[in-house]
């Protein structure tokens, strides 16, 4: 349009003859013109407009401010560059990249090693017209792999999870005029007004202030409100302290404010947690690797045995392309196709288990990830704390002690004297009744539904009254004025009269240092008396006292006018533990986990809470997020293993601590609630989110909700981990020395020219039990309670270790030896198969199996010490099996199916004598290996004496 009259003025200005002949514009057209190269200019200078850092809009004053983003602090910006800077910013919203398509994503399941062994193995049944083989393998693999799309799905819902975040209305002033939007049209420059419950639009820098108090714990993690201010700031310092910066997604708690956005969408810095989070991939699971591995050595043994097959027949001078699919067929029947199934149904039975214990596990694999997990590192507020301020210690003015128990915003607890133990209640104890009165009068918070409205330090007030039964003690008086807090003054004060008098009476609360400025006299048991030098000085000791066991410290003071104030005593107020948290660190403790806090708050707080819960049993190693950011990552990685508690952080430290302590080998778990934590969530090796006070963000970033906050319910899932893993040991042993004895069998037969010691449906038979119900019931084995005390599993052990290659290789001895000894008995003389042959070989295999399964119930327990009767499932599938191998011998239509024969009790009871000698070995080498382990022990301790 622009470029259209401007080359219509060009021919205005046109060349006629040999001479210029000018045509003079019309006045219309040239004040169009102007117009145009005005709106060009217009379009440049919003063009120019960027989002400014946070740290660099708090040194700005209110004119360079309104330089900065061309805009009016009084009028807002126009329609016209609001509409600009949308195509240059876009909308204040979070994207998240879904480039790529679902049905790739869920071919991308079919990279697994043993999936794709699975497939091949399908593709051999198929070619070899065993279409029933190829069909239950190919529904296996289908069910392993929607399963596990499903989950990776669900898990990267968490992205999505936050647009949640971003508030959907908000207050802004545009063409002088106070608009109600949606935070999604907010631009870079606009003028928002916020108000008490607001949630904060877009990171926004103040220019106007009246008692603003934003609640930050869900960005920062620090409990207590953040006092805002409009000047600008001189000096360096992290997000945390910059407070005249409002950040997106947190929550106006106190007064009212104005400001300018200075960063929307991804350029805001919850923008920046979510840049971080979709680089983050969440890391493979210790089961998962295992099974990588698991796959490839299976891979390699069916391999080898193709190799010897083929090599033993070519130079027994047979036939090079039938001996191949021999080879072939027989390195099928070693692949366990049950073995993702029965993973798979004990990680879902985990799951169910966890569930009634209130822990919501996500992703399968992460259970069993638990068992591996040696480091804990956990948010402090709102996950090893309740968040939810709490006064736990009394001093008042004449030097008396009080302890307050209970926690939260109720009238649960007592105040107790010390040294007495005496439980205090109204105005028993005048000193004691007069400091509570004071700070429930000078307040502004109200406690309903055990859910405060106002300042959790008000509060926390509050709910100590109400433990004195002086909750009403408010009411008694009416309020003339209010002095409000300021950060500059640091304290409050109220002017009442009793009702029931005319005496106007000031109460104060505020810093110590403060509020004592304007006492004159000290409360000496209902009697004011002079402040002397050391009285004040008596007072100051114990407020550095309480200030040192991370308490925040409130004097609270009473009298007829400011300056003549009788000063009452002291409160210590703290984000106390949660129940039951110091128990479970103890039982983490002792059993190889370390457990370390990760915290914005100041250093004293967060030693205080540690040496509460009990961290390193009180010898705390402590580093703050400046010196992270001041040490080398490779350096971190040595250093981070022996710090305990981690002060002062942001986001990014998070990530850097779960990074650095993944590159020294650890297996991390992250605990947390807030926004702050999602990432770290994300990065952990497995994400634990608090599922009442968690926000959205943190509970669909991590693998595992704690229902009720219960820290201590982490215990059950490292036990139900460990466990897990055994039980999938137990069934990879059953079904590994099954596959051998049945492969070692056939191959053996082969290469000695016998005749085949089982047929085709013998063999089908044989798999049912090896990958049916008796194999998967070694799943479901109830954990055992022991599992808890052994240290957390190395996450380089595979789940064939050596220990277990020899459990497999001797049971799988005992079968092959035991089976050939009764073909070998039964065979007749010109070495030709009859049925009787075939059945009571056939027979001997399936019992053998079945005492098999029973050993493998436990690698080092003895069946009766961890009970025949525990396990139903296992009872029930076994006997079925035995009823089932009793109707294929004894049921005509089933004999002539499965070629086999009746037999006698006498054989039955030949051939059940002979198979439990696998199950009697095993339990003879189990008791052995605790012999053993008893005199190692026994011979460790008398060195060590």
């Amino acid at each position: 349009m622009v470029e259209t009259r401007f080359s219509k003025f060009l021919q205005k200005l046109g060349f006629s003859g040999a001479g210029h002949q000018y045509e003079p514009l019309e006045r219309g057209e040239l004040e169009t013109l102007f117009d145009e190269e005005c709106e060009l200019k217009a379009i440049e200078k919003e063009k120019m407009v960027v989002a400014l850092p946070p740290k660099e809009a708090s040194k700005h004053h209110r004119e360079d401010l309104a330089e900065a983003f061309c805009v009016d602090l009084e009028k807002g910006l126009s329609e016209f560059s609001v509409t600009q800077r949308r195509l240059a910013h876009g909308w204040n919203e979070f994207v998240a990249d879904n480039s790529e398509p679902g049905w790739k994503k869920y071919l991308d399941q079919f990279k697994n090693p043993l999936i794709l062994l699975l497939l091949a193995s399908a593709l051999v049944s198929t070619l070899t017209k065993k279409y029933e083989d190829a069909v239950s393998i190919a529904m296996a693999v289908l069910i392993v792999v929607t399963v596990a799309f499903i989950q990776e799905y669900r898990s990267e819902k968490s992205l999505e999870e936050l647009t949640k975040l971003v508030p959907p209305e908000c207050n802004c002033i545009r063409e002088g005029k106070l608009q109600h939007l949606l935070a999604r049209d907010l631009v870079p420059g606009d003028i928002v007004s916020l108000s008490i419950g607001d949630r904060i639009p877009a990171d926004i820098r103040l220019t106007e202030v009246t008692d603003l108090l934003v609640d930050e714990s869900s960005f920062t993690g620090e409990a207590e409100p953040c006092s805002k201010t409009d000047t600008p700031l001189t000096g360096e310092g992290d997000l945390t302290s910059l407070r005249n910066i409002v950040f997106m997604g947190t929550l106006v708690q106190c007064g009212k404010g104005q400001g300018v956005v200075i960063g929307t969408g991804e350029k805001s810095q919850f923008g920046e947690v979510f840049k971080m989070m979709r680089a983050e991939e969440t890391p493979k699971t210790p089961l998962q690797k295992s099974m990588d591995s698991l796959g490839k050595q299976l891979t390699l043994f069916s391999f080898c045995i193709i190799g010897v097959i083929i090599l033993t027949g070519w130079l027994q001078g047979k036939h090079l392309l039938s001996m191949f699919t021999i080879g072939v067929s027989l390195a099928v029947a070693a692949i366990p196709e049950g073995l993702p199934i029965v993973v798979m149904v004990t990680l879902v039975l985990g799951v169910l288990r966890m569930a009634k214990k209130q822990v919501i596990v996500k992703k399968l694999p992460i259970v069993e990830t638990l068992g591996c997990c040696n480091v804990i590192c956990s948010d402090k507020t709102g996950t090893l704390t309740a968040n939810e301020m709490t006064v736990t210690q009394l001093v008042t003015s004449d030097g008396l002690h009080a302890e307050v128990s209970g926690v939260g915003y109720n009238g649960q607890g007592t105040v107790c004297l010390l040294p007495s133990k005496e439980v205090i209640k109204e105005f028993s104890n005048v000193s004691v009744g007069k400091l509570v009165e004071a700070g429930c009068v000078a307040n502004n918070a109200i406690i309903r539904k055990n859910t405060v409205m106002g300042q959790p330090t008000e509060g926390a007030l509050i709910a100590l009254a109400m433990k004195m039964d002086l909750s009403d003690i408010k009411d008694s008086y009416v309020r003339k004025k209010e002095i409000p807090f300021s950060s500059e003054q640091k304290w409050m004060a109220v002017k009442c009269s009793p009702k029931t008098e005319h005496e106007d009476m000031y109460f104060m609360k505020g810093a110590f240092e403060e509020v004592i400025r304007y006492c004159t006299m000290y409360n000496h048991g209902g009697i004011p008396l002079p402040l002397t030098p050391q009285q004040r000085a008596f007072c100051q000791q114990e407020e550095k006292k309480m200030g040192l066991l991370g308490l925040r410290v409130l004097a609270l003071a009473s009298g007829p006018e400011l300056g003549q104030l009788t000063f009452l005593g002291l409160v210590g107020i703290i984000d106390p533990p949660r129940a039951g948290v110091k128990e479970a660190v103890q039982i983490l403790s002792e059993s190889g986990v370390s457990v370390k806090m990760i915290t914005g708050d100041a250093l004293e707080t967060a030693l205080a809470i540690g040496r509460n819960i009990g961290l390193c049993n009180g010898k705390l190693s402590a580093m703050s997020g400046e010196e992270m950011d001041s040490m080398e990552q490779d350096k971190l990685a040595d250093h981070v293993g022996k710090v305990s508690v981690f002060f002062r952080t942001s986001p990014k430290h998070k990530l850097k601590i779960i990074k650095a302590l993944q590159e020294s080998g650890a297996i991390v778990a992250m605990t947390g609630d807030g926004v702050n934590d999602a990432v770290a969530l994300k990065s952990a090796d497995i994400g634990i989110a608090m599922g009442q006070t968690g926000t959205d963000v943190s509970k669909e970033a991590a693998n595992m909700i704690l229902v009720d906050d219960d820290f201590s319910a982490i215990m059950n899932a490292v036990e139900e981990g460990k466990g897990i893993f055994h039980n999938i040991k137990n069934f990879v042993r059953f079904q590994l020395s099954t596959s051998i004895s049945a492969l070692s069998l056939i191959a053996l037969s082969t290469m000695c020219n016998l005749p085949n010691p089982l047929n085709a449906m013998q063999i089908l038979w044989i798999n049912i039990i090896m990958d049916g119900p008796p194999a998967q019931s070694l799943g479901v084995e109830p954990v055992d309670k022991d599992t808890l005390r052994q240290p957390p599993r190395n996450v380089k052990d595979t789940i064939l270790s050596r220990a277990l290659i020899l459990r497999i290789l001797l049971s799988a001895s005992v079968i092959i030896s035991g089976t050939l000894f009764i073909f070998w008995k039964e065979i007749p003389e010109d070495k030709a198969s009859t049925p009787r042959t075939t059945t009571m070989t056939f027979t001997c295999f399936v019992f053998f199996d079945l005492f098999n399964a029973l050993t493998c119930r436990s690698q080092t327990k003895l069946i009766f010490e961890i009970g025949f009767l525990r396990n139903h499932m296992f009872l029930y599938s076994v006997l079925g099996s035995i009823l089932g191998q009793l109707a294929v011998i004894y049921i005509p239509p089933l004999q002539k199916v499965f070629q086999t024969e009746n037999l006698s009790a006498l054989d039955l009871l030949l051939l059940t004598g002979l198979a439990s000698s696998v199950f009697i070995l095993s339990e003879l080498l189990k008791l052995c290996e605790k012999f053993c382990s008893r005199a190692k022990k026994a011979q460790i301790h008398h060195e060590e004496v």
